[in-house]
């Protein structure tokens, strides 16, 4: 299994936000886009829960994935993506593919099915 169901009970907090949404109960707002542009791509140093940040890295699949993207879409995933990273200055080169990936592929529910066709294991995902 590459993924955990979890459900979290508790009281809505003053600016509460994150990958969940910011819980006002207006979904169009809760995109990773508008998600993004409120809070930022990546947790502050100061609000972390551990000492550092697990390395971030890009795998073979998720870079032949990205090859295999429409052309069409790959250029909008790139003027997109460069545009929601910059105003937390300049994305690394991980943040944009993984943006980008995510534009390719966020909604396809097959996307799993096609990278384990490909070779893709739970290892993979530390390459």
């Amino acid at each position: 299994s590459n993924y955990v169901d979890y459900r979290l009970v508790m009281q809505r907090q003053p600016n509460q936000d994150g990958a969940c949404g910011n819980f006002n109960g207006e979904a169009s707002d809760d995109s990773t886009a508008a998600v993004f542009s409120r809070i930022g791509a990546r947790v502050p140093s100061g609000l972390l829960l551990f000492n550092e940040r697990a390395p971030v890295g890009f795998t073979d699949v998720e870079k032949k994935l990205m090859t295999m993207c429409e052309p069409e879409t790959l250029s909008k995933a790139q003027s997109g993506c460069e545009e929601m990273l910059k105003s937390r200055g300049s994305p690394s080169r991980v943040e944009m593919q993984s943006c980008m990936l995510d534009v390719c592929y966020g909604a396809n529910e097959h996307v799993l099915k096609l990278a384990k066709s490909m070779g893709w294991t739970d290892n993979s995902l530390h390459a």
